[in-house]
């Protein structure tokens, strides 16, 4: 699948319009306060970095830093129209060591039911998304030891391309040049729902062993 990553940050006020943009609105600001955990989680950053915030009642971590602060928000609402067209497959949290190769991968894998008719109660959906913060800030014995000079960036996966000619939003991502791996990766689950009309999986991806021995 193509996979791209955002250009230089921007902004733009989410906006929910009908159903779909309900739920994706929602998804939105999750994956926004859900990648700023990750973040926090695999403590790159020194902690004076984030300060807690309640979300969905639940403390979570927020950038300090505005530059941090907005590459995240900016990723995310780009990412907007294209989910609310069902186009985003998954979205990465990718981390490199110092020869720019993936040692893991933060993966929340998107279904959105674009025929769904009933109304989404907004509570329900924050309900079961509140789970997944919980569950992503007890997850670090799941994940890998990185380098002290590790980088990280966030990725999209799309279905299909969203039209250059006729979305603004497809020209803040470009294809990425990030090494993959050559072998099927190590998958661990963390947290899943599938409920309509919104699925979502957590799960971390690292190199098989096969594959830092080859590396």
């Amino acid at each position: 699948m193509p996979n791209s990553k955002p250009t230089t940050p921007f902004s733009g006020k989410m906006e929910r319009k009908g159903n779909q943009g309900e739920i994706a609105g929602i998804l939105v600001e999750f994956l926004e306060v859900a990648i700023t955990s990750v973040v926090y989680l695999k403590g790159i950053y020194p902690s004076g970095a984030f300060e807690r915030r309640r979300y969905m009642n639940v403390v979570v971590q927020r950038a300090r830093h505005p530059q941090l602060r907005e590459y995240i928000h900016s990723a995310v609402s780009g990412l907007l129209p294209s989910i609310q067209k069902g186009l985003v497959e998954r979205v990465a949290v990718t981390f490199f060591n110092t020869d720019n190769i993936p040692m893991e991968r933060f993966i929340f894998k998107l279904t959105v039911n674009q025929s769904f008719g009933s109304k989404v109660e907004e509570s329900d959906l924050e309900f079961s998304l509140r789970s997944f913060l919980i569950k992503l800030s007890v997850s670090q014995p799941l994940t890998t030891v990185l380098p002290r000079d590790c980088r990280w960036e966030i990725m999209a996966y799309f279905r299909s391309l969203p039209q250059v000619s006729t979305s603004k939003d497809a020209e803040m991502w470009i294809p990425t040049d990030t090494k993959q791996w050559q072998q099927p990766p190590l998958i661990t689950p963390i947290k899943s729902m599938n409920s309509e009309p919104l699925g979502l999986q957590l799960y971390l991806e690292h190199p098989s062993s096969s594959e830092l021995v080859s590396g």
